[in-house]
């Protein structure tokens, strides 16, 4: 089992976490690998968090990710990286939007949102890339491709950027948004 690869996609509801797990479920199972994949949703209408975990290699039996067990976590916010920090595991790898989505307790002044979240990261993890996916997504026309942009920078980190990711973006995205996503692709894997 020492070849399984552990990604942990996290998010807050409505920003594609579960198209961006199901886009890499399909490649890496086109790529012949065993996948396995759990999902948990929040309150994710009031913006609750989101996570999905994966999990692929030759031979792989179950998809929870233990503490210390995550090759990638993939926070498509960046209170969410460091929610899911613990299961990353030494020497592993954090991609996070720097894109910040204040929670409802930070809203009524009962919390205080950490700002400094990536520094925070960055003190723990060696191998920490932040990228403004949904700024980026808004020079392409709508932030609707931020997750997008977030898959584009996995696939880079992973090394899979030889497979045809865009076929299945194709096959994936509502046909209005569908060159925007190709762009964001593009963009994502530019940014690691």
């Amino acid at each position: 089992m020492s070849n399984t690869k552990a990604i942990a996609i996290v998010g807050v509801g409505g920003q594609g976490t579960v198209l961006t797990s199901d886009i890499l479920i399909e490649g890496l199972v086109d790529l012949g690998y065993d996948v396995k994949k759990t999902e948990q949703h929040g309150l994710s209408q009031r913006g609750g968090t989101v996570n999905c975990m994966v999990k692929y290699g030759d031979a792989v039996y179950a998809p929870l990710i233990a503490e210390g067990e995550a090759d990638v976590v993939l926070a498509f916010e960046k209170i969410e990286a460091i929610r899911w920090l613990k299961l990353l595991k030494k020497g592993g790898t954090v991609i996070a939007n720097s894109y910040e989505i204040l929670p409802i307790p930070v809203k009524m002044g009962k919390a205080v949102y950490p700002h400094d979240a990536i520094e925070q990261i960055s003190q723990q993890v060696e191998d920490v890339c932040e990228l403004n996916a949904t700024a980026e997504a808004e020079k392409l026309g709508t932030v609707r491709v931020a997750s997008i942009i977030l898959l584009g920078a996995l696939v880079k980190k992973l090394g899979l950027e030889s497979y045809d990711w865009q076929s299945l973006i194709r096959k994936n995205v509502p046909t209005k948004f569908l060159e925007a996503n190709l762009k964001a692709y593009e963009v994502g894997l530019q940014s690691v």
